[in-house]
């Protein structure tokens, strides 16, 4: 009997594990897209306090990053964030950084 629950207790234990890795896509940590957020929010309010961006490229700015924020709880809806997802988010970031890079060095690019 002792042999026979340890035999179910490892065939519980296997199937367990093998519904995990069935998922159809791994739950990634968003925690570093909003991290990404913050410091763009932070780039872009230090931008307008120094003068390197005016107010209208300020809400520019801000509404992709609002664009951001939807696609990130479009993602999460279903509870998970497929690889796709992922990278769709740090390729909206990573335009943003740029965006914002441009905007705040290079006073030809502005918005007009």
């Amino acid at each position: 009997m002792h042999t026979a629950l340890k035999t179910l207790l490892a065939a519980a234990a296997t199937a367990a594990s093998l519904a995990a890795s069935a998922q159809p896509y791994a739950r990634f940590d968003t925690s570093t897209i909003d991290v990404r957020q913050a410091r763009q929010e932070e780039r872009i309010q230090a931008g307008v306090a120094q003068g390197a961006l005016t107010h209208r490229e300020a809400r520019i700015l801000e509404q992709g990053q609002r664009d951001i924020a939807r696609a990130e709880a479009r993602a999460k809806a279903d509870g998970r964030v497929s690889p796709v997802e992922m990278r769709q988010l740090v390729a909206m970031l990573d335009r943003a950084d740029a965006q914002i890079r441009t905007l705040r060095h290079d006073p030809q690019r502005r918005f007009r």
